[in-house]
């Protein structure tokens, strides 16, 4: 019985560091006023973009969670019809996936998206922003970055209104008081 008792106590003992091992760190939370975590990406328009070079205007991060699926096709092509209006602002802004650049290239020539698609395939930097789900993509939500580098807004209901995403980005802007170019 003691054996048996004792190999019990193992394979519990094992199952423990097993589970400890796979367990995922603790999500990371953004919240307006923190400084926005600097990231370094490929972006479909052949550039490498890096926050801190935008430093001094706005940035927009859109998250979505995959190319060609029916929410972030219709986020993309609202942001591609809200272009002329965005573009208004002093701001850059992308969307950004877990996708590979490739696969970000093909979804931004077959939306004519004229503004960059940023891919994170590593992950690295979406678990940054604290939006990496446990599905490995990305949690549609969308960050409003202020000049400074610090979170002026995080909008977590975009999913809610996909089709008005862009529109949605010219307000927001407005309400952040972004600067208009000249």
């Amino acid at each position: 019985m003691s054996k048996f008792l004792l190999v019990c106590a193992i394979c519990v003992a094992m199952a423990g560091g097993i589970m400890a091992q796979t367990a995922q760190a603790p999500a990371v939370v953004l919240n307006v006023g923190d400084q926005a975590p600097d990231f370094t990406l490929p972006g479909t328009d052949g550039k490498t973009h890096k926050l801190s070079d935008y430093r001094g205007k706005h940035v927009v991060l859109a998250w979505y969670p995959a190319a060609f699926t029916d929410g972030c096709t219709a986020e993309c092509k609202s942001f591609h019809e809200a272009g002329p209006q965005i573009k208004a602002f002093d701001v850059a802004y992308f969307m950004a996936s877990t996708d590979a650049a490739d696969r970000n290239k093909e979804f931004a020539i077959s939306m004519q998206a004229d503004f960059p698609l940023l891919s994170d395939p590593e992950k690295k930097v979406s678990a940054a922003y604290g939006v990496l789900g446990a599905s490995g993509r990305a949690t549609r939500w969308t960050f409003y970055i202020a000049p400074d580098g610090k979170i002026a807004f995080i909008d977590k209901e975009v999913g809610k209104r996909v089709a008005t995403a862009g529109q949605d980005v010219v307000a927001k802007l407005g309400e952040l008081k972004a600067r208009k170019k000249s």
